[in-house]
Formats: C-alpha cells, sequence, structure tokens
C-alpha cells in the first residue's frame, strides 16, 4: 500500500474508535424515557423514569421507548455521517 493508502486507513481507524465513544442522549415523553446511543448506533442505556409512567398505561411506555430509540438511532447516523463524510471520498483508492 502506498503511504497515502496507509494513511488514509489510519484516519478511518481513528474516527471509527472516536464514534465508540460518542453517546447521543435522547428522550420521549417528556423526560420519562432517556436512550444513549453510541456513534456505532448500539444502545448503551435506557432510563426510565418511574415517576413519569403510569403502570396501568404499558403502550404508552412502549410508544416512548420507540420515539427515544428511533430519534436517537437516527441522530447517531447522522454524528456518523459528519465524521465519516471526509474519509470516504479516499475509499476509491484502496480498493474496497
Amino acid at each position: 500500500m502506498a503511504f497515502d493508502q496507509v494513511k488514509m486507513m489510519n484516519n478511518l481507524r481513528k474516527a471509527q474508535n472516536e464514534l465508540k465513544k460518542e453517546i447521543i442522549e435522547v428522550e420521549a415523553g417528556d423526560g420519562a424515557v432517556i436512550v444513549q446511543i453510541t456513534g456505532e448506533l448500539k444502545i448503551k442505556k435506557v432510563k426510565i423514569n418511574p415517576e413519569q409512567v403510569d403502570i396501568d398505561d404499558i403502550s404508552e411506555l412502549e410508544h416512548w421507548i420507540e420515539i427515544a430509540v428511533r430519534d436517537g438511532l437516527a441522530k447517531a447516523q447522522e454524528v456518523a455521517a459528519v465524521k465519516m463524510k471526509p474519509l470516504m471520498g479516499g475509499l476509491g483508492s484502496l480498493g474496497l
């Protein structure tokens, strides 16, 4: 591999490592549900505030969880795209 290709691969690995550390936090139900998702699109933590949840309406809680996970994944994808975009142009020269 040429020097530029090695440099590009190192930059790509560095960006991937940075995404592992990136935490996106979203909430739903006015804070009833808080979800943390990494830049690698993995769920790190789900918090549920019992004071804001009606145990007799589990479908509402399920809906809030769906919203928080959906929004968190979308934001994490945006973060990853921004971080990886500068590196993607050089991947064609790597034969990937």
